[in-house]
């Protein structure tokens, strides 16, 4: 029971992760050269405004829910 337990949280971890990752490309990387000094980016196509603060933040939850994916999936494989 614990082994499908840990496999469904690394696995859930894991996509969090991945759309966290996403989302720092989305709403940061892609923008990165044209923040102003007010740190922000506007899209005249769609109309967005980018903030530069975006990144640090999608960043560390990428990292974040990576890294507690990888040590959930290492418990499993350890256990195993």
């Amino acid at each position: 029971m614990w082994r499908i337990a840990l496999g469904l949280l690394s696995s859930l971890l894991t996509v969090a992760g991945l759309l966290s990752l996403f989302m720092f490309y989305d709403r940061y990387w892609r923008w990165r050269d044209c923040f102003n000094e007010l740190g922000r980016c506007f899209d005249p196509a769609t109309a967005d405004v980018y903030l530069d603060q975006s990144g640090p933040v999608w960043g560390s939850f990428a990292a974040i829910f990576l890294f507690l994916g990888i040590i959930v999936l290492a418990r499993l494989l350890k256990q195993g």
